[in-house]
């Protein structure tokens, strides 16, 4: 078996190689193709939603309390197909960032292998993520001009700690709604299936993530950490600010700009986002990656 096999790099005792080596283990033991595993087949089915009503972001608001509950599935479908857009364009950068740190490595170390290992996952994400939203009757969700350009730099110039934390940050994001999608009942089986499939396989990237973040603050001198801590707290906030479309609204039946307006006011969306960040502000802290700064930007966000 895998976990049998004695690791070159484990042998050398050195702790990301050791955590990579039972990434790859995990990863034979636990991984979906999710061209088999979801249910593309069965047409669409209007009576459910595309995610849990209480991360909508006009839950709570007047609005919300005026909509047939027709229209509050049609907004959380659209909406989730929002949130599968961005993640598909996040997808693309980290691994984008994460070829530029292999790069001329060893091809026989652990966390070379692992590194194409979560690549290959991404690229089913992806796949899965965009074939989703097409089910959900959603158009192609792009971010803003600027959160892509401001992305094409990051993806080029971000290197060490800088990239693997933003990674973490929008993998862990993701993560809290999805858990809670996956279990809900009234959200369409085959997009809870997607986030069971996205959830588990993206657990191993998050420990691989904080494991690499770790290793490069250790070599980070005080003026690199505080650049980058800024850097990963300008990515969290566009990343964040990106993940539902603007046009959501409209392609709902919904008064675009009152549902603008009702969701930037949303107290109920801002509690969820910063309970859903509890874990990862406390790793940033602990990281001493929360300078006043990089404060700043989670604050905006509702991350903190």
């Amino acid at each position: 078996m895998a976990s049998s096999t004695v690791r070159p790099d484990t042998e050398h005792g050195t702790e990301t190689g050791t955590v990579a080596g039972r990434l790859l283990d995990s990863a034979a033991t636990l991984s979906y193709d999710p061209l088999a595993e979801v249910d593309w087949e069965t047409p669409l089915d209007e009576d459910f939603h595309g995610a849990s009503p209480e991360w909508s972001t006009l839950y709570g608001t007047s609005y919300w309390n005026e909509l047939t509950e027709a229209q509050r599935r049609e907004l959380t479908r659209q909406e989730a197909a929002s949130v599968a857009s961005t993640g598909i364009w996040f997808e693309m950068i980290l691994q984008q960032l994460i070829l530029r740190d292999i790069y001329a490595k060893d091809p026989t170390d652990d966390t070379f292998q692992w590194a194409l290992t979560e690549i290959a996952d991404e690229c089913r994400h992806s796949i899965m993520f965009a074939r989703g939203a097409k089910k959900l009757r959603a158009p192609a969700y792009r971010p803003r001009r600027a959160a892509v350009e401001l992305g094409r730099a990051f993806k080029t110039l971000a290197f060490g700690e800088a990239a693997y934390a933003a990674i973490l940050v929008a993998e862990e994001v993701l993560d809290v709604m999805q858990r809670d999608w996956m279990r809900d009942e009234r959200v369409v089986p085959f997009v809870r299936t997607i986030n069971n499939i996205h959830v588990v396989e993206e657990s191993r990237h998050m420990k691989f993530a904080r494991e690499e973040t770790r290793r490069h603050l250790a070599k980070a001198g005080r003026v690199r950490r505080h650049i980058h801590a800024f850097v990963i707290a300008v990515a969290a906030y566009v990343i964040v600010s990106s993940m539902v479309n603007k046009a959501v609204y409209a392609n709902a039946g919904l008064d675009s700009r009152r549902a603008l307006a009702e969701a930037a006011g949303n107290e109920h969306h801002k509690a969820m986002m910063r309970s859903s960040c509890a874990g990862l502000m406390e790793f940033l802290d602990s990281a001493r990656l929360l300078t006043k700064p990089a404060l700043a930007f989670y604050k905006r966000a509702h991350l903190i």
